[in-house]
């Protein structure tokens, strides 16, 4: 399997969220293949607070939760302009057409059915990392050119 990162970056990190032991020690074995820095949490409200202390490039979020659904910890984190661009796997054995409508209504960017197929949740889990990274990247290059603008002032001349 190819690695996300190149040697020189960090380890992407994932934080996976789900009540149920097992489903957690099966995504992390999943993902064991990758450069990922994993942590885990088990309820809803455990789930924002590790979004602020480990603040992660993906999370992947059961939607059956105690304390706060899954549904409602995407809405406060794509409510939240700190947390609002980390992209959401929600990962759940439900499967109706309306859990999918409700989970991307709530800001999920993409939605898993139990049992994941381990191809599949790698192969989604690096293609959202990577247009994370490419956003990051972005961002960093449109602050640079602010400044740049900024210093150089009217018709391109340095501002002194």
């Amino acid at each position: 399997m190819s690695k996300t990162n190149t040697p020189q970056t960090k380890p992407s990190k994932i934080l996976i969220s789900d009540d149920n032991e097992q489903n957690r020690e099966l995504l992390e074995a999943y993902l064991l293949d990758g450069d990922y820095e994993i942590e885990m949490s088990v309820d809803g409200p455990s789930t924002l607070e590790k979004v602020k202390s480990f603040q992660p490039d993906i999370v992947l979020l059961d939607i059956m939760m105690p304390k706060l659904s899954g549904y409602e910890v995407c809405q406060r984190l794509k409510a939240d302009a700190a947390t609002h661009d980390i992209p959401i796997l929600m990962v759940t054995a439900l499967n109706e057409m309306g859990d999918i409508e409700k989970a991307v209504a709530a800001g999920c960017d993409d939605f898993l059915t139990k049992p994941v197929n381990r191809l599949e949740l790698t192969t989604r889990v690096r293609s959202l990392l990577r247009v994370r990274h490419l956003t990051n990247e972005r961002d960093r290059l449109l602050a640079y050119l602010a400044e740049v603008e900024s210093a150089l002032g009217p018709r391109g001349t340095t501002k002194r």
